[in-house]
């Protein structure tokens, strides 16, 4: 390997990805209120389930922030943590107004995840035959979690129930659902969510990984598994790594098979991340860890 392609390889390896503020802000958001809603609602035997996919009738999947079982009940939840603050129009559209002043049109939340809540109850309800007696009840549930966001009136034939988050951890720590049912229990673990991408510099890529780029074998394993995927790798940043044979390697543990692999230069990952058109590679050289789904249940397949 010459001196300029080594250089280049460190370079890689030194490269910084900074996250997203804004995508940031919401994730730690979102992570936060899971937190808070694992320790409230444990003694009630709510079941937490985050950034649910769901297989969409029309084409493509689509997520749901939280999904919390309890007995034979529930709550399909989308959160926001939007600053400054709303109105809903006529149409039902939420108008976010920032503390810039800028306004932005999210339209339908509340119709959106109300036809999220319809599609997976229509999953869960075909998966086990149910009949009319024995369907879920469900509620779909806005979540508006920033605690200085300025609320409007709203409407009440909205078809989604508002909350702050308050309200939602007290609505978790007074409703007891009952015993848990076995059946919604094992419908909501056939669902997958995003692989996980981390970047060094911070950054967090979300999506689908399509392929590791690591040879046939482990390649064959990662197709074939029914489990999650953790990978923390280790790189050498330093000026003299400049010299070293074999700067990156990496820890992966697929379902119970753990292995040490030594990442060649010019190693990418092959990933579709939310909101691109398109897969695209990633080289494992920039790469901190790697946290990937396990795979949804063929039922659950589109």
């Amino acid at each position: 390997m010459s001196f300029i392609t080594r250089l280049k390889w460190l370079m890689r390896r030194r490269k910084k990805y900074p996250p997203d503020d804004i995508h940031r802000a919401g994730d730690l958001a979102e992570m936060r209120l899971a937190k808070l809603s694992r320790a409230v609602g444990k003694s009630n035997g709510w079941k937490i389930h985050e950034s649910v996919r769901i297989p969409d009738p029309d084409g493509g999947r689509r997520e749901i922030d939280m999904v919390i079982i309890g007995g034979n009940i529930i709550l399909v939840v989308e959160q926001k943590h939007w600053a400054g603050s709303f109105r809903i129009n006529n149409q039902h559209h939420f108008i976010q107004k920032r503390k810039s002043g800028v306004e932005h049109n999210h339209d339908g939340v509340a119709d959106r995840i109300a036809r999220k809540a319809r599609i997976l109850t229509a999953l869960h309800v075909e998966r086990l035959g149910l009949s009319e007696d024995l369907l879920p009840e469900v509620r779909v549930i806005v979540a508006m979690t920033h605690q200085k966001l300025e609320w409007p009136k709203i409407p009440s034939d909205l078809s989604a129930e508002m909350v702050n988050e308050k309200g939602f951890l007290d609505l978790l720590k007074n409703l007891n659902p009952g015993p848990a049912n076995e059946g919604l229990i094992a419908t909501m673990n056939g669902f997958n969510t995003w692989d996980e991408v981390h970047m060094n510099g911070g950054l967090m890529n979300k999506g689908d990984v399509l392929e590791l780029g690591l040879g046939e074998e482990l390649e064959n394993i990662f197709s074939l598994r029914g489990a999650e995927v953790n990978a923390q790798t280790m790189h050498k940043r330093g000026l003299f790594s400049v010299f070293d044979k074999t700067p990156s390697s990496m820890k992966i543990k697929i379902g119970e098979k753990n292995a040490e692999v030594i990442l060649a230069c010019g190693a990418m990952m092959k990933m579709h991340v939310v909101g691109e058109s398109a897969p695209r590679e990633i080289p494992w050289a920039c790469i901190d860890k790697i946290i990937l789904s396990k795979p949804a249940e063929e039922w659950n397949r589109n």
